[in-house]
């Protein structure tokens, strides 16, 4: 009778892969999921946030502009007041189409649907889940960007050679509100805390020198417009629309680059926090 041979238990060694313990290299199924929810949603409210900046366009760069006539654009080339602010309409509507999807559409996964939660319950890691939603609302602020594009194309507001670059510059603005949206979202807890995301979006849209130039304002008021996120949009838009770049272009670009890797970090650490204890 011999004996019995001896088991040995399978030996555990960890991932020596960067970022192993928050990334699985499996975005692509959040993303997925998020394609096959678009489908069943009501393309009109997905629609509607497209539609703000144009009937801007339309009544203020139309309408208004009949009586404003030329302005001083970027590099001291004189264009109609419509090609001024659309490009700033456009840092505007890749904005909202990112805000939106980072914002509400996580705050109600996160707070009611419980989904962060059943998908960090699998493989996914948290990093997993930030890109993917991410990447969603990117889509979002991408596909306002194409259709604005369009709409400066058809009333001839995009003089310049260098229009198509208009849209990847937008997919930046996005990228950047949607990082940095999804992480403040996360630190949300009611609807009534939800307002704030409005309480801040509306003046920023006001203020970023979006109708008007900076010089506008004092001095003090200038440094504060130039710390905000959306001015810095504007003014990379329209030293595009026009083929003007200085060495502000590679600022603005600068700026959204750290806002993304900010956003993206900040979001990962929250995520972790949250549903992984």
């Amino acid at each position: 009778m011999t004996a019995p041979a001896e088991t040995t238990a399978p030996r555990l060694t960890p991932s020596r892969r960067p970022l192993a313990a928050l990334y699985s290299r499996n975005a692509g199924a959040v993303i997925g999921r998020g394609f096959r929810v678009i489908r069943t949603q009501n393309w009109v409210i997905l629609a509607s946030g497209f539609f703000e900046p144009v009937f801007y366009l339309l009544s203020l760069g139309v309408g208004l502009g009949t009586l404003v006539g030329q302005v001083q654009g970027p590099g001291g080339s004189t264009i109609s007041y419509a090609a001024y602010i659309a490009p700033a309409l456009l840092a505007v509507s890749a904005m909202n189409g990112a805000v939106y999807d980072s914002t509400w559409n996580v705050f109600f996964k996160m707070n009611f649907g419980k989904l962060y939660q059943g998908m960090l319950y699998t493989s996914l890691g948290p990093l997993d889940v930030a890109v993917g939603e991410i990447f969603m609302a990117l889509m979002r602020g991408a596909i306002y960007a194409v259709g604005f594009t369009g709409v400066m194309l058809l009333f001839g507001l995009a003089p310049s050679a260098w229009t198509l670059l208009l849209i990847p510059a937008a997919v930046l603005v996005a990228f950047g509100f949607a990082s940095f949206g999804m992480a403040i979202t996360s630190f949300l807890k009611t609807f009534q805390q939800m307002d704030l995301v409005t309480f801040v979006m509306m003046p920023m849209f006001l203020f970023s020198a979006t109708f008007y130039p900076l010089s506008v304002y004092p001095e003090p008021i200038q440094w504060i417009v130039q710390a905000l996120p959306l001015w810095h949009g504007v003014e990379l838009m329209r030293q595009i629309s026009v083929g003007v770049f200085t060495g502000a272009t590679a600022l603005h670009l600068l700026y959204y680059v750290v806002m993304i890797l900010i956003g993206l970090t900040l979001t990962t650490s929250r995520l972790r926090a949250l549903f992984l204890k």
